[in-house]
């Protein structure tokens, strides 16, 4: 065997693990960034410091649901990345440029399905009967559970309406 050769498959070994490596790393902070909370503790820094009204009122009804925050396409493009650097690091030739293509498929398959389910959320459908009589329904995260019979405070403003307890 040529020293050379070797040389260079190490080198070609190397940057293979790097590329993964790299692709991995811009899928979990492209991922961070597609987090966000329909929960009622959670604030945003542009809803902290920010006045809200309040209201008293009564829980009436409460319904499971499933919040779905859509998808980004970070779970798929990822996956296609990770998975077409990982093909190409089999075979040789037009093999290599094949289990590219495939790993690339497999991979976006595999990370859509991924971000699919981290896009789920279990939430909860509260719907309130206010002091004056009026029914509102909010739906949320199901960090916190209501049970009919509840005395809540409904706080609106920012864009967000959130119901917590007393």
């Amino acid at each position: 065997m040529n020293p050379s050769n070797s040389s260079l498959s190490q080198v070609a070994g190397r940057g293979r693990v790097l590329a993964v490596a790299a692709a991995l790393s811009a899928l979990a902070l492209l991922a961070g960034c597609a987090t966000g909370s329909n929960s009622a503790s959670v604030y945003d820094r542009n809803q902290a410091q920010r006045e809200q009204v309040v209201r008293m009122g009564t829980v009436e009804s409460v319904r499971r649901v499933t919040i779905d925050r859509g998808q980004t396409g970070v779970g798929t493009a990822g996956g296609a990345i990770v998975g077409g650097v990982a093909g190409s690091s089999i075979g040789g030739g037009r093999g290599q440029i094949i289990t590219s293509v495939l790993g690339a498929i497999a991979g976006g398959i595999a990370g859509q399905a991924v971000e699919g389910g981290m896009s789920k959320r279990d939430g909860l459908e509260i719907t309130v009967r206010f002091e004056n009589g009026e029914l509102r329904s909010i739906v949320q995260e199901a960090d916190e559970m209501f049970y009919v019979g509840d005395r809540v405070r409904v706080l609106s403003g920012t864009g967000a309406t959130r119901v917590t307890h007393l």
